[in-house]
This record gives C-alpha cells, sequence and structure tokens, in this order.
C-alpha cells in the first residue's frame, strides 16, 4: 500500500497534481528541518515519533536532515503554533487543543469520549474521514498535516476513587487552558481548575487541586503517583498528536515530500505500540508497589452518555459536523 493510501493528507498536498510547488524546487539542495516538541526524550512521542522520523529521513539519504528539539527547548505550544505558521519552525509535534487555537474545528479531535480507543483515531485518519478537516486547516493556517497518533488515553488521579460523574462533584480538577478541554471538564461535571503542567505536581502536593488528567505515560513522567492516591481508569479521551509542517513542505522536491511523509508514516505506525508498552510497564509496576491504587471499574458508559448528549447539544454546527465524522468512524 502506498503512503497516498494511508495518510488523507498525501491525496490534498503531494498527489493532488501538478502544483504541488517542489517538484524541482528543491531537489538536490541539502535542507534542515526542525521538529519541535514539548515532551521529554524518554517519553513515546520522541523515542518512537520524533526520533523515527528523523532517522528514517536520515537513512533515505534524500538531501535532507530533521533536527530535533525537545522538552519544548523552541517555546510552549502556543509559541510553536505561531512559529511554524511564520515560518521559524519547520514542523512540530502538537496536541489537537493547542492548534484549535488557529483553527478551532481541530480541537474537536480532543473531545471527551470522540474516539474510543487508539485504533478508533486511526481509523479516523485512515478512511478519509479527516480529510476535510485536514484540508481546511491547511487553508486556515497555511499548515499541512503529514499525520496524527494517539498518545493514550486520558484518566483521573485523585485522592479518592473516581468511578461515576457524581464522584467528580465538588472536587477541584486541574485542567489544560484551553476550550475544548474546560468544555469537557464542564461536560464531565468537573470543577475545572487551571494549573500548568510544569506546577502540577506541586499544586498537587500542596492541595491546591485535587486532582487531575493525563495519560499514564504522562503522569508518570513527573510522578504524579507520589501525591496522588488513586489511578482511575476513564480512558476519557484520546491524547492526540498531529504532525504538522509549514511552508517549508513547499520548498521540498517530490522526492523529499515523498520520503519524508513516509518517515511520518512508520511514526504513525510505531508510537500506539510504544505508548501501550510503556503504559504496560508502568501500570505493572504501580500494582507492584502500591504507590498508586489503580481503579479499573469505572462506569465509563454513565460518562460516555452524559457527555455525548452534552456535545450535540452545545458544539455549533462545523464542530458537530467533525464530532459526527469521528463517530462514525468508530467500529
Amino acid at each position: 500500500m502506498t503512503a497516498c493510501a494511508v495518510v488523507p493528507l498525501i491525496v490534498l498536498a503531494a498527489c493532488g497534481g501538478d502544483d504541488d510547488g517542489g517538484d524541482d524546487g528543491g531537489g538536490g539542495k541539502d535542507i534542515e528541518i526542525s521538529l519541535a516538541h514539548s515532551y521529554t526524550e524518554t517519553q513515546p512521542q520522541h523515542r518512537c515519533g520524533a526520533k523515527v522520523i528523523a532517522d528514517e529521513v536520515e537513512a533515505a539519504d534524500a538531501g535532507m536532515k530533521v533536527e530535533i528539539f525537545a522538552s519544548s527547548q523552541l517555546g510552549g505550544d502556543a509559541d510553536r503554533i505561531a512559529s511554524v505558521v511564520s515560518g521559524d519552525i519547520d514542523m512540530d509535534i502538537q496536541g489537537a487543543s493547542a492548534l484549535g487555537a488557529v483553527y478551532e474545528p481541530v480541537a474537536v479531535l480532543d473531545a471527551a469520549y470522540a474516539f474510543d480507543d487508539s485504533d478508533h483515531l486511526a481509523r479516523y485518519f485512515e478512511s478519509g474521514a479527516a480529510d476535510d478537516l485536514v484540508a481546511g486547516f491547511a487553508e486556515e493556517a497555511g499548515v499541512q498535516t503529514l499525520g496524527a497518533w494517539s498518545a493514550g488515553m486520558r484518566h483521573f488521579t485523585a485522592n479518592e476513587p473516581i468511578r461515576t460523574p457524581d464522584d467528580l462533584d465538588g472536587l477541584r480538577m486541574r485542567f489544560p487552558n484551553s476550550p475544548q478541554f474546560l468544555m469537557n471538564a464542564e461536560a464531565l461535571g468537573a470543577d475545572a481548575t487551571e494549573v500548568a503542567y510544569e506546577e502540577l505536581f506541586l499544586a498537587l502536593q500542596q492541595g491546591t487541586v485535587d486532582g487531575q488528567e493525563n495519560p499514564i505515560t504522562n503522569i508518570d513522567s513527573i510522578s504524579l503517583q507520589e501525591v496522588q492516591d488513586y489511578l482511575s481508569l476513564s480512558s476519557h479521551q484520546a491524547n492526540s498528536n498531529l504532525i504538522i509542517i509549514g511552508e517549508v513542505w513547499n520548498e521540498l522536491s517530490q522526492e523529499q515530500k515523498d520520503v519524508l511523509q513516509a518517515a511520518v508514516d512508520k511514526a504513525v505506525a510505531e508510537v500506539p505500540g510504544c505508548v501501550a508498552d510503556d503504559e504496560k510497564k508502568i501500570l505493572d509496576g504501580w500494582k507492584e508497589d502500591g504507590e498508586i491504587e489503580i481503579i479499573d471499574d469505572v462506569d465509563v458508559e454513565a460518562f460516555r452518555t452524559q457527555i455525548d448528549a452534552y456535545l450535540r447539544d452545545n458544539f455549533d454546527e462545523e464542530q458537530l459536523a467533525v464530532y459526527e465524522g469521528i463517530r462514525g468512524a468508530a467500529q
């Protein structure tokens, strides 16, 4: 199967005809592409994502080199998005909610219970259901989407178990400060409190907030199990990442575009498995040492039913179209 059959963007950008802006303009020229992200070098988004992209491009010897800037070296989410749009950063690995700042409909990818799991997110992009969203993002921001993956499902932690929506009542839960996350909090019935990710450990330790929600790999990476008693496996949101590229895309030859797309395709295929492996090791370790109690009987259906009704009542027409496209890709 060719890359054009797998990733919708290729149909839109690289396989779209004669006017691709790069059939021969970039050929034969060495070009260095900056790839930024916010994750540590131990997290799967770097090890199995960014690093795979860089290694595959280098191995192809197509006159390109990808230089990775991890751990928000080139700025926080909002700064990096602006830099990709302006051309100061070439590529970024970015969450959908943050990208919603430049194209609001893309944030729906982070709606609570929009995706059932990581495979569902992959089907949405591979099936063509995401084509209109990707094209709208490219038209609005001048930014291409080369692929997307889920870096695990998000779950609740707190100092008491969370099994049903009622259990969130009265808890101050930290959520990222973006419109879609705050909508999720309201739909879930949570009292959302804004705390920077870098300050979350201290906020939980000091009781500024009672709980939070994040993927297992994020929880482990900043040791939240040390300041929370319970991990409730709510799986309420796929932690989405989009791999985006700015104006440098138009400087590449067709061969270089194909090489870079193939490298992203490989990373997209590998990240979910790396995440699953990491999550299993982390959960097995927590079960063995008892550092945090794992609650695996969360009433997911109660959350899902409540949230679906809320989103359908509160999304505008464009957001609802994206949401229904996502749900239509579920099995």
